[in-house]
């Protein structure tokens, strides 16, 4: 009985502080979201005199020539297409990864592990994307994100396939199967939790990037959801309560889109860990 009541009070304060340590941050950006630019710079918690939200997300809205909703489409498509190159590269990668045992793979290996523990270099990086021509373009951003996220994904994918018995290959070839037929018809259709994981977890992170896309995508067409903050922040002048607002319209949809796919992103990592 004792150990009962404990186990409620330490879940009580656990639940408390997580409350706590996220809610204040959040009915902060909510209150201050309302608000004039007067009372919003006061930086309090406290209730606005009279909430002007409306008012406050149709200016954002129409800031710099609707710049949000040009920024909306753009996080879009990087996200999307930066999710199908990583899931294609890292599924293919951690399936030959998997499957063969040499020295060449040990070294992959290591270097896959490697890409865990080193930091991105931005000067050579914007040296090579000017090299290649792929410098202030969305295909190069997406491939930065892409490459990022990879060696996470190669992990994951080898510790699921590692349940995946080997005599499925065997019987594949039996039947006229090739490597390539063998991976698409029959091995990726088994990963679609890990993929799905893969998917929402780096889908969130690209769409709320915002150091990549300062550093490898300049431009005001080029600009991005998070850029955008940079609208309401000068030298001179700081409009927070559309900063604010700003902050609160571009959390919308990467919220939403967590809480439907909560579950799935939760089976995705337990199936992974169980079978790895």
């Amino acid at each position: 009985m004792k150990r009962k009541i404990l186990r409620v009070m330490v879940e009580v304060i656990a639940v408390a502080l997580a409350l706590a340590i996220f809610g204040i941050p959040l009915s902060y950006v909510v209150t201050n979201a309302g608000k004039t630019s007067v009372e919003a710079a006061q930086m309090s918690i406290a209730p606005a005199a009279e909430t002007r939200y409306i008012k406050n997300f149709s200016e954002v809205l129409a800031t710099s020539n609707h710049m949000l909703l040009r920024a909306f489409l753009n996080s879009t498509i990087i996200t999307v297409v930066s999710i199908a190159m990583l899931i294609g590269v890292s599924s293919m990668a951690g399936f030959v990864m998997e499957r063969r045992k040499s020295r060449a793979i040990s070294w992959i290996n290591f270097l896959v592990l490697a890409g865990l523990m080193i930091p991105p270099a931005v000067v050579p990086t914007i040296w090579v994307l000017k090299s290649i021509g792929l410098y202030k373009t969305m295909l190069g951003l997406e491939l930065i994100e892409a490459a990022l996220a990879f060696p996470f994904s190669v992990l994951l994918y080898r510790g699921y396939l590692g349940a995946i018995p080997r005599e499925l290959d065997e019987a594949s070839f039996i039947d006229g199967c090739s490597g390539l037929d063998l991976f698409v018809k029959v091995i990726f259709p088994l990963m679609k939790p890990v993929s799905a994981t893969i998917a929402i977890i780096t889908s969130i992170s690209v769409f709320n990037d915002f150091v990549n896309p300062l550093y490898f995508l300049p431009g005001a067409k080029n600009v991005t959801v998070q850029l955008t903050l940079y609208n309401y922040i000068s030298q001179y002048l700081n409009k927070w309560n559309l900063l604010f607002a700003d902050i609160l319209l571009i959390s919308i949809p990467p919220l939403i889109f967590f809480i439907v796919f909560n579950k799935k992103i939760v089976s995705g990592m337990v199936a992974g860990a169980v079978k790895s």
